[in-house]
């Protein structure tokens, strides 16, 4: 027992002394930052290591549901237009009002989608009050759906990937 007790004092001290010594490297850290700042001499983008910065809430891969998936308005309020401004002007109508033709406007545009869009314009079409006709609206989540579970494919991951707007 008495060598349980100070194996244990012993991990505590190298507790103790790392955090010391990250709190030290910290502080060295943001001095130097700080003298830089008053120099003007700061790169683009640099905090100091005391700074709490905010992690894109875009496929940082700290999210159980990546952004670039998510269906939820709420995640982004950012639109963005997937050459498909002309939809606007189905704002408001409910999805099982739209005739074939309408329903046919839609279906253009999701079949020119990547996979990886469709979340994005379905999520831009919804903070847009544009609801997708009920004749492609299966279609369209079942991608969503299916592009949610698919691992990174090639081992190249596309989820920063933007559309041009």
């Amino acid at each position: 027992m008495n060598a349980f007790i100070q194996g244990l004092i012993i991990l505590v001290g190298a507790l103790v002394l790392l955090g010391a010594v990250v709190g030290i490297t910290a502080l060295f850290g943001h001095k130097r930052f700080k003298r830089r700042e008053a120099k003007g001499i700061l790169e683009p983008g640099e905090t100091s290591p005391l700074d709490t910065v905010n992690v894109p809430v875009e496929c940082c891969g700290q999210h159980a549901t990546c952004e670039r998936d998510s269906l939820l308005a709420a995640v982004s309020k950012e639109i963005i237009y997937y050459s498909d401004e002309e939809l606007d002007t189905y704002q408001g109508i409910p999805s099982d009002k739209y005739t074939d033709e309408q329903a046919e406007e839609f279906a253009d545009i999701f079949y020119e989608l990547r996979e990886i869009e469709v979340a994005g314009w379905v999520r831009s079409l919804q903070l847009r009050g544009i609801e997708i006709p009920d004749q492609i609206k299966d279609e369209v989540l079942l991608v969503v759906r299916e592009r949610r579970f698919e691992p990174v494919s090639n081992g190249v991951d596309h989820s920063n990937d933007k559309v041009a707007s």
